[in-house]
């Protein structure tokens, strides 16, 4: 398996555990911008629906574009995004980038599942395609887990940092 691969699943890690970390920051965040529980959970739901809205789109916006400059823009505006989060003060300015990472997360996955795909051969595709989905699976994990416990420890704002 080409390392670019690898290299795929480390940020498909990094954004899977993007978008399920906020589940154990919901107090914190709650706490930190005088905002309920509810509303401070609304935010995985804010990541969710920039996922639905943010495949097609951005598989079909970025369909021209060289395979490397869509997933270094993806992934540009996805840690431009984080940085942003984890310094506003204003749940609106944080639930927004709650739905542009999704947006761009859900851009990166398309581009990446295509790019692995075409690193190998017909016969290693499927192989290439679950190395990637495994970021995923991993980040619940232990991205997530050991993002609630960063939180817990250092803040909320750590994990957006992290």
């Amino acid at each position: 398996m080409p390392v670019f691969v690898y290299v795929l699943s480390l940020a498909v890690f990094a954004q899977g555990t993007s978008e399920f970390m906020v589940s154990g920051l919901v107090p914190g965040i709650a706490a930190d911008l005088s905002v309920s529980v509810a509303a401070a959970a609304s935010l995985t739901s804010a990541y969710a629906i920039g996922m639905v809205v943010g495949a097609p789109v951005m598989a079909a916006w970025s369909a021209r574009w060289p395979r490397r400059r869509a997933l270094a823009s993806f992934l540009a505006a996805f840690v431009v995004v984080h940085v942003v989060g984890a310094v506003t003060t204003d749940f609106s300015v944080l639930f927004a980038t709650r739905v542009v990472a999704a947006i761009v997360n859900a851009g990166f996955l398309a581009v990446a599942m295509s790019a692995a795909a075409a690193l190998v051969g017909p016969a290693r595709q499927a192989g290439a395609t679950a190395v990637l989905v495994a970021g995923v699976t991993l980040s619940c994990v232990a991205g997530v887990p050991a993002g609630a416990a960063l939180g817990e420890w250092a803040g909320w704002r750590s994990t957006f940092w992290a």
